[in-house]
């Protein structure tokens, strides 16, 4: 593996690939597969922002080696079932080794689970509440370097102190720019990764980064 001078790293398979996903296969299948690939269903979105709360102050392949776990302990990210976790329920999570044991998190976890019903209830999609910040549109942004690569935006900001409002734990700014990078709201793989080739039928393009 070798990292050329865009930052992007080329992989055995002759593929650049952004440089953060490194070389455990898993992490090398969800930036292939997932990273940047526009996600419309509710339950998946509501499953990616709790994990993405979850992985506050932990690295990405810590959550991501965990999601079937996560996906076995909080019943397929049911949130009508979460919502009426109570005691049993969260002294079952505590002492499970297949998930980060964070009481805070957890919390999070139920807690998230009644607001994001709320929303549902009111507006009739998680999915259109979301995607809203960029006005239903994928925003492109293919930074050379990766000191160029964003941690926050306008848009992220907006959607952090919107969720907050409505109750969501483990969602500042900087959780929510890897939330809407992770779901394809924002597509920003590097530009000289193999993925930034991909057609994007849904783009708002950005400028690239001054250089």
């Amino acid at each position: 593996m070798t990292v050329g001078d865009s930052g992007a790293v080329r992989h055995p398979d002759g593929r650049r690939r952004c440089f953060w996903c490194g070389t455990d296969p898993l992490y090398v299948e969800y930036h292939d597969r997932e990273w940047g690939v526009p996600l419309h269903d509710d339950r998946r979105l509501f499953e990616m922002l709790c994990l993405e709360g979850a992985q506050a102050g932990l690295s990405w392949i810590t959550v991501l080696r965990k999601r079937e776990g996560y996906r076995r302990a909080f019943d397929g990210f049911d949130a009508e079932l979460i919502a009426r976790y109570g005691r049993r329920e969260r002294a079952r999570l505590l002492a499970d080794a297949s998930i980060v044991r964070n009481r805070l998190k957890i919390e999070a976890f139920i807690g998230n689970a009644r607001a994001y019903l709320e929303i549902r209830g009111r507006t009739g999609s998680f999915d259109a509440y979301l995607w809203r910040f960029t006005d239903g549109r994928t925003l492109r942004r293919r930074p050379l370097r990766r000191g160029d690569v964003l941690a926050s935006s306008a848009q992220s900001d907006a959607m952090s102190r919107e969720l907050k409002k409505a109750g969501f734990k483990f969602v500042g700014t900087t959780i929510c720019y890897a939330f809407m990078q992770a779901v394809g709201i924002v597509d920003e793989h590097q530009r000289h990764c193999w993925a930034a080739r991909r057609p994007a039928p849904q783009d708002l393009a950005a400028p690239p980064p001054a250089v």
